[in-house]
């Protein structure tokens, strides 16, 4: 239907009441509600009023006048309020004056170990340490002043682990223990201070002979534990892995430092070059040992509550396997045997057939290492491992595993009675 040649609309019946539907295309125009507004009644296209035109201009002018004055548009008057920005972080960055450590004392040498300088180390003096460990720590590479901080740390107590140059957790959980023993914020990051009291005062690498006797150790570990217990040691496989181990490094790193050497054909007389690690200096036994499961760490505190040791740890695979709370030391041995019981370990095949336990001899490759400390719950001890490259990334049926030659530094530690506080 039209009127006066026009489209009119007319209330759709299929839809809600208020829903109109518009014919032809047309828009309805809709009735304004404010008078001044609204156009005059019969007119096509009414012209306004002077007196409504200077009162509309007047209301435009205003509210121009009113978004300058307020400094901003009149379209975000109408906009949610913007969430106040954050307060800037408070610094923590306090000023502590750097400290060279010297009391790096060399351990007793053998007669075929010679520590001397290595003509194939960058110079560290003179160069910009913080940058090159910076610039390591961005890219996850080998990095000689990590090596180095490594090293520095392992010497006075405080493990990263097996050194291998490179910036992981282990060597950042060292370096914030280190921090937090100097009194600096306890960032975990190698910052120039921290760089700075890390400062060897030798050699980083030295230079060792193999001997005759290092030959005449080696010998190959049985695959089955009937065949371990049969052996009349579990020493070392190969000179690749007895070096790592005086070395504490990884054996990724030895390969490293000794590029041309061939490995399956080590002779007595070959000279290897390997990290000048050396006894942690003296501060005293412990008071009480502390090992966070979340961080998988072991620290020993002497009585005046200073931090004398870290090492990474494993720890129980199973929740239920870990004991959190008080223990206490009640036994301790260097170089023990093991005694194998099947019952502990279900998912071995060759453990469910056998009837008895076996008694495994001694050696760096025996389950517990080099070293065991027995604790006041049954079966449960802190112990050396074979694979020391493996601490703090396998876990175990119970107990706590260290590299061994951070079992042999810790059983020189504590005595008998020594609480042993188990936290998550």
């Amino acid at each position: 239907m039209t009127t006066g040649g026009r489209a009119s609309a007319s209330p759709d019946r299929t839809t809600p009441p208020f829903r109109i539907r518009a014919r032809c295309g047309f828009i309805p125009r809709v009735k304004l509600a404010t008078p001044l507004l609204q156009p005059a009644p019969g007119s096509r296209n009414p012209k306004r009023p002077a007196s409504q035109r200077v009162v509309i201009a007047l209301a435009v002018i205003a509210l121009v006048l009113l978004a300058w004055y307020f400094h901003k548009p009149i379209l975000a008057w109408f906009s949610p309020p913007a969430l106040p920005s954050p307060p800037p972080p408070k610094s923590t960055n306090a000023v502590v004056p750097a400290v060279v450590r010297t009391n790096f004392a060399l351990p007793p040498q053998a007669t075929n170990v010679v520590v001397r300088p290595v003509t194939n180390l960058p110079p560290s003096k003179g160069t910009n340490l913080a940058g090159a460990a910076t610039n390591a720590l961005a890219s996850g590479r080998f990095s000689w002043p990590i090596l180095e901080a490594q090293l520095a740390l392992d010497r006075i107590g405080f493990s990263p682990g097996s050194m291998d140059g490179q910036f992981g957790p282990q060597t950042r959980a060292a370096v914030k223990a280190f921090q937090q023993r100097e009194g600096v914020p306890p960032t975990g990051n190698l910052d120039p201070d921290t760089l700075a009291r890390l400062q060897l005062a030798v050699p980083p690498l030295a230079t060792y002979t193999v001997t005759t006797n290092d030959l005449a150790r080696l010998q190959p570990l049985a695959t089955t534990w009937v065949g371990k217990s049969q052996q009349s040691a579990l020493d070392y496989e190969t000179i690749l892995e007895l070096i790592a181990e005086k070395s504490h490094a990884h054996p990724l790193l030895i390969r490293r430092l000794n590029p041309d050497l061939n490995w399956t054909n080590i002779a007595s007389g070959t000279t290897v070059q390997l990290l000048n690690v050396g006894a942690p200096p003296s501060r005293g036994k412990a008071a009480w040992v502390t090992i966070h499961l979340a961080g998988k760490t072991l620290q020993v505190f002497d009585s005046a509550t200073n931090l004398l040791a870290h090492f990474p740890c494993s720890i129980a695979q199973r929740v239920e396997k870990r004991p959190v709370g008080e223990l206490h030391v009640v036994a301790a041995a260097a170089n023990p045997n093991y005694t194998f019981d099947p019952e502990v370990f279900p998912e071995s095949a060759e453990a469910r057939q056998l009837k008895t336990k076996l008694i495994l001899p001694p050696g760096p490759n025996n389950p517990v290492g080099v070293a065991w400390v027995s604790l006041d719950r049954p079966g449960y001890g802190i112990h050396g491992t074979p694979k020391p490259e493996d601490v703090g990334r396998t876990e175990s049926h119970g107990c706590f595993r260290l590299a061994n030659w951070n079992a042999e530094l810790l059983l020189k530690l504590v005595a008998l009675g020594t609480p042993v506080l188990v936290v998550e």
